[in-house]
């Protein structure tokens, strides 16, 4: 999964509105964001294997470090400890709490769309539902998360709308590329583009959400 993750970031920012939404933007992807540093240095495997689903290329045969179930648990707790020691607020516990949530969405969400490449531990007891093999409904599915977490802080959020609403068809134009589109050069180049989107959609957010303050 790639842009659904961000429909939960939108909608924790609707229950905690105190948390920044590039924060919860970086907390659903952290999982990527450090699957792509540890596919370039080697750590974790990756090859580009045209077919292996209908939708996405990657054959995720190796990343028992960022997305087993034990180590997504692991990194919730460790990003939840560091964002309530840096905030320092009254409710830093609960916002901390509300971050966690975020990051372990991202292994919940991808449980539905992954074929069993998600190992439990290690690199064993591996879990995915499949639904990449179905295109049209996990495009579907992608959209309905985006769109649905973002009604949610729509709803109350005192921001402009059109902007966050072309943002998110902009989103859902690269998912669309990411699904049908021609599959990456290499495992590097897959890494590389990754880490790029995710810092670019951050900032953008960061950026809408300081013009509506």
């Amino acid at each position: 999964m790639f842009v659904g993750h961000y429909g939960a970031a939108f909608a924790i920012k609707r229950v905690d509105p105190s948390i920044p939404l590039w924060v919860l933007f970086l907390a659903v992807q952290l999982l990527d964001v450090f699957w792509a540093p540890f596919i370039l240095l080697g750590i974790e495997k990756v090859r580009i294997v045209p077919g292996i689903t209908a939708s996405n290329p990657l054959d995720l045969y190796y990343m028992p470090y960022t997305h087993s179930l034990l180590a997504t648990v692991l990194w919730s707790a460790g990003g939840a400890f560091v964002y309530g020691l840096v905030t320092r607020t009254p409710l830093a516990r609960q916002t901390a709490l509300w971050v966690a949530v975020a990051i372990l969405s991202h292994w919940v969400f991808d449980l539905v769309v992954h074929r069993p490449d998600l190992p439990l531990y290690d690199d064993t007891a591996k879990l995915g539902l499949g639904l990449w093999n179905l295109p049209g409904p996990a495009f579907a599915l992608e959209g309905a998360l985006l769109f649905g977490g973002m009604w949610l802080y729509l709803s109350t959020a005192p921001v402009r709308r059109v902007p966050v609403a072309l943002f998110g068809l902009v989103m859902l134009a690269i998912q669309a590329y990411v699904f049908f589109g021609p599959p990456p050069v290499s495992d590097r180049a897959a890494a590389l583009t990754a880490l790029a989107a995710y810092a670019v959609f951050a900032v953008v957010v960061a950026r809408l959400a300081r013009r509506a303050r």
